[in-house]
């Protein structure tokens, strides 16, 4: 990729961090990147193939405007962790523009996600591009967040069959200072079956250091974790780290 993996050279990247503040809090760069996103996929994915629109997403990614979901070289990390868990229903935590959620579909064809997402912008923008990948039937965006005061854990409870042991994985992929409590809440709810995965993006950067301060702290004991120093996506310079961690159980 060249001069594209230098992300200060990519003007859709420095336009991102000049509104950082509109991103961490409305989950959109406001350029309208993402919407145009929705139609390059339909523009250039194959229907109805979704490593295709995996493929096209990351093409946008490197040639048209930076994004901030997991990437390519990430997503690797996830596809393992998926593999691994042999998942059949994952809970993903922040669905972006549903690039993850397609990664964990072509990956797990056989599994059910429900993905959580802030913006219902976004969430529209997902649901479009898993619908032209073929997949909407097997990837349910739910608008809201853990933290909602109940309303949308009561709706996973209720409405979509989330019971103890029930989640084979989690992704971690939304308001970094949400990480540990969102765990917590999970864990409590008794979600997680015993060998159930929980994967963390961006634990270096922009970092989520009380979710693994947690994530050591319990390490052995609640949880048996793996650390992948990787890069954050679609660029070289700029490190990161996944967490990819073993729910054991309590004790």
């Amino acid at each position: 990729m060249g001069w594209k993996n230098i992300p200060f050279f990519r003007w859709s990247f420095v336009r991102m961090f000049l509104g950082i503040k509109h991103l961490t809090t409305e989950w959109q760069v406001g350029d309208g990147r993402e919407a145009k996103l929705a139609d390059y996929v339909e523009a250039n994915a194959k229907p109805g193939d979704a490593a295709d629109a995996v493929r096209v997403i990351d093409e946008f990614a490197y040639n048209e405007s930076f994004l901030i979901n997991v990437g390519d070289e990430k997503g690797e990390i996830l596809d393992d962790a998926v593999r691994r868990a042999n998942a059949k229903r994952i809970l993903e935590l922040g669905t972006y523009c549903g690039y993850s959620s397609l990664r964990m579909a072509v990956t797990a064809p056989d599994a059910h996600i429900y993905s959580i997402e802030f913006n219902a912008d976004n969430a529209d923008i997902a649901r479009r591009i898993h619908r032209h990948a073929g997949v909407g039937d097997r990837i349910t965006v739910v608008v809201g967040t853990l933290g909602d005061g109940g309303q949308t854990v009561d709706a996973l409870e209720s409405e979509h069959g989330f019971t103890p042991g029930s989640v084979d994985l989690v992704f971690l992929d939304h308001a970094k200072e949400a990480y540990l409590s969102d765990i917590h809440l999970i864990v409590e709810r008794g979600w997680l079956r015993p060998g159930a995965l929980a994967v963390a993006d961006n634990v270096k950067f922009p970092g989520a250091p009380e979710y693994h301060a947690y994530m050591k702290e319990h390490e052995g004991r609640l949880w048996k974790t793996e650390e992948h120093e990787t890069h954050v996506e679609y660029q070289t310079m700029i490190k990161d780290l996944v967490l990819v961690s073993e729910y054991l159980g309590e004790s």
